[in-house]
């Protein structure tokens, strides 16, 4: 033990040593399941004061780190929803905390809860369906609202809704009642000075841009507004690697802050006053432009970082000291650790302060001092290369035109469009006319960059997805992504690219010939299932759409598929015309290739080239037999009844999907094929619900496991007690996707291995 403290005594103690060791800390309480409890939390406290006693900095760092974020986390885990609350009507007064999100049916925001008839946390995500006047930043208002503890779908490669919900404070999620009548206490929200001034910008702004087709761009790059931007803009942005560029991001406040010094330094010298020196006005000139800035955008975490970063070197310059960009990026690192220690739970968070240390990796130090055109090349490459591990990680995307299309776009965007967006908006209040001149411009040469980049997302391979990689891969890509940025005269730089090769093609174990595997994805109240044979995918239903460009295949179901490396769909079945069956499977075809597509609907799905799936159709793929079993030539009454019904056999186990069947078909099917219905595992019909899973079918499947697709809490209350009963005396285990996540089923020569996501993956802000 002497010896191991030796060793960190002896370790370089510098900024970024012990903001590195910080972070350390931090990460490691993000892997835990749970928190720690206060035996740990007081051995560590005693460790620290050790530490800090032998002066032990790194060691004192990472445990202060891991502490810190531990006490942290456990305050916004008690700011959460009691069980008890659940669905029960309660009243509460508070007032809308951001700029409301409006869509066809509803609007959505954050809602500081000030007062309440119960113990509630303090912020609220609430939904208001018909609401009776528009929504503005600020107001004040008294609901009666119905929540529920944070909840949402978690499945591989998708997104944690639950955990972005925690990092933002958001502790219930819910929907305004319109009875009692929800009462406007102030429409003014004086007591929110902030919030109402973005609002009152985003009136103003929309107004002026109004009719535009890139007013939703000038939104997002002047205020941080993104809600108008559509998923395909945000899929073209994605795919050309240009999505920095369309929100605040620190690129953007060093940009407006570099301007307003070169100015403000050229003016006051200019001048001739010497009561303050041109660099220091110029200095305290940029942190106010960069204070402004960033509160347009509500201060992000990208704007916090690029503004702590700003205010220490504006900071250095006015007191006339050097300083080091290490130090600099150190030092704002500790910061937003201390300020949010949360924020590493955010892809953003990562992502941003890497980037800004490989800027200074290639920039800084270097004997040359190349051309602003030059630099910028520099910049585009390095950072391509530098943050194609982490994008690969966390997106299981690679934007190979990122560079070209970052080359044209920077330049336009960071010298043109924005600085005199922000000019109109600073003129906006006081003429609009002026404000609409400056942005007619500024629209015409968004028009052309969009025109452009949906150019370059066209050429084949703009993207490359692959499945998500083991984290072993970034040992080897990082170092590499280094060797390859290093500065001349480094030998072999070309080498590192042999590092990045277990990042992109890492190895994976041959699959036996007769394996099956099914993933009943999370898809809250619809279904999705994935089945893969050796060298075959089928994906059953696509979940539900939500709005024109929100729906499960596209946030759920792709993600899912990039994750597993699956870059096609063999067969694509769609039960039936519901929409959390069908609301997904356009995104499906547009996104991915799909071969065959099978429906009992087609008329719904007339577009594309398509059987319909009928009694007894049959194929095999790698030693697996698929077989239709329903709907039959005649068809049922209930459309619910004419869902695809699938049977899938192999020598290590047999599926049945049965999408909404209900007792009818069940009968039907019992009649027809009696001991063919047999299968081990079983997906529950109807979600398993009341009018489903009737005696004499579940007798004829006498199902080993059933996998329920339920939302959590859905109004439906599925499954329904009975039924579930009806599984437990069938001796059946019984999974259900709101309490478990996605589950996998791979068949073995012993049985079935079953996986579930919640088990799996689970991590300590999850609901339990």
């Amino acid at each position: 033990m002497y010896q191991v403290f030796g060793f960190l005594k002896n370790a370089q103690n510098s900024m970024t040593v012990n903001a590195l060791a910080l972070l350390a800390g931090n990460g490691l309480l993000q892997q835990l399941e749970e928190l720690p409890s206060y035996p740990w939390l007081l051995t560590g406290v005693a460790l620290a004061g050790l530490s800090l006693l032998l002066r032990y900095w790194s060691l004192w760092f990472f445990l202060c780190g891991f502490l810190w974020t531990s006490l942290y986390a456990e305050m916004r885990l008690t700011d959460r929803l009691q069980p008890q609350f659940e669905g029960r009507p309660v009243r509460v007064t508070g007032y809308i905390a951001d700029l409301p999100k409006r869509y066809d049916q509803h609007s959505r925001f954050d809602f500081i809860v000030t007062d309440a008839s119960e113990n509630l946390p303090s912020k609220l995500k609430l939904s208001w369906y018909h609401p009776e006047q528009a929504l503005k930043a600020g107001q004040s208002w008294s609901f009666t609202v119905k929540l529920k503890q944070p909840h949402g779908t978690l499945n591989p490669g998708g997104f944690d809704y639950e955990r972005w919900l925690f990092s933002e404070g958001i502790g219930a999620t819910g929907y305004v009642r319109p009875e009692p009548k929800p009462v406007l206490v102030n429409p003014a929200g004086s007591k929110q000075p902030l919030i109402v001034w973005r609002q009152t910008l985003a009136d103003h702004l929309e107004q002026v841009i109004s009719g535009s087709s890139t007013g939703n761009l000038i939104k997002a790059l002047t205020i941080g507004d993104d809600q108008g931007i559509s998923a395909e803009q945000w899929n073209l942005f994605r795919t050309t690697g240009t999505t920095h560029l369309v929100v605040i991001s620190g690129s953007h406040i060093s940009l407006i802050a570099g301007l307003v010094y070169f100015l403000a330094l050229r003016i006051w010298a200019w001048s001739g006053c010497l009561l303050f020196s041109p660099p220091k006005v110029a200095a305290f000139s940029a942190m106010l432009a960069a204070l402004y800035y960033s509160a347009l955008a509500g201060f992000s975490i990208p704007t916090q970082r690029a503004l702590i970063m700003l205010v220490m070197v504006m900071t250095a310059l006015i007191q006339q000291r050097n300083f080091r960009p290490d130090n600099v990026l150190a030092i704002a690192l500790m910061t937003i650790l201390v300020y949010d220690p949360l924020a590493t739970l955010s892809a953003g968070f990562w992502l941003s302060f890497t980037a800004v240390a490989i800027i200074f990796y290639i920039i800084d130090g270097r004997l040359a001092k190349p051309s602003y055109f030059m630099t910028l090349i520099k910049i585009n490459w390095g950072t391509s290369i530098g943050l194609a591990p982490l994008l690969l990680a966390f997106f299981q995307q690679i934007t190979l035109i990122a560079p070209v299309a970052n080359l044209i776009a920077v330049p336009l965007i960071s010298l043109f469009i924005v600085p005199l967006s922000l000019l109109a908006v600073l003129l906006i209040a006081i003429s609009p006319a002026i404000a609409q001149a400056l942005l007619l411009p500024v629209g015409y040469c968004l028009n052309g960059l969009v025109e452009l980049l949906s150019a370059l997302a066209n050429i084949p391979t703009a993207a490359i997805n692959r499945a998500a990689p083991p984290i072993w891969t970034l040992v080897f890509a990082i170092p590499g992504a280094l060797w390859l940025l290093a500065p001349k005269g480094i030998p072999a730089r070309w080498l590192g690219l042999i590092l990045f090769i277990p990042l992109l093609f890492p190895p994976r174990p041959p699959k036996p010939s007769a394996m099956l595997s099914l993933t009943l994805l999370d898809v809250g109240q619809g279904l999705s299932a994935v089945v893969t044979t050796a060298h075959h995918v089928l994906v059953f239903d696509a979940g539900a759409k939500f709005a024109n460009d929100s729906d499960l295949g596209k946030t759920v179901i792709l993600p899912f598929l990039h994750n597993q490396g699956i870059g096609q769909i063999d067969h694509l079945f769609v039960s039936h015309g519901d929409n959390d069956h069908i609301g997904g499977a356009e995104s499906l075809l547009q996104g991915i290739p799909v071969k065959q597509l099978s429906t009992s609907v087609p008329d719904q799905l007339s577009e594309h080239r398509l059987t319909t799936c009928q009694n007894q159709q049959t194929w095999n793929w790698d030693q697996v037999q698929f077989t239709v079993l329903s709907p039959p030539s005649a068809r049922f009454q209930s459309e619910n009844d004419n869902s695809c019904v699938l049977k899938i056999e192999s020598a290590q186990g047999n599926l049945l999907l049965t999408g909404d069947i209900e007792a009818e078909a069940e009968l039907w099917l019992v009649k027809n094929h009696g001991k063919k219905l047999a299968a081990d595992i079983l997906v529950a019909p109807h979600h398993g619900s009341k009018t489903s899973s009737s005696p004499a079918f579940l007798q004829a499947v006498r199902p080993q496991m059933v996998l329920i697709p339920a939302g959590y809490r859905n109004q439906f209350g599925h499954p329904h007690p009975a039924i579930v009963k009806r599984y437990q005396d069938l001796r059946a285990k019984w999974f259900n996707t709101a309490a478990s996540g996605a589950i996998s089923c791979t068949s073995q020569n012993q049985g079935w291995q079953v996986t579930t996501q919640r088990v799996a993956t689970s991590k300590y802000w999850n609901f339990k």
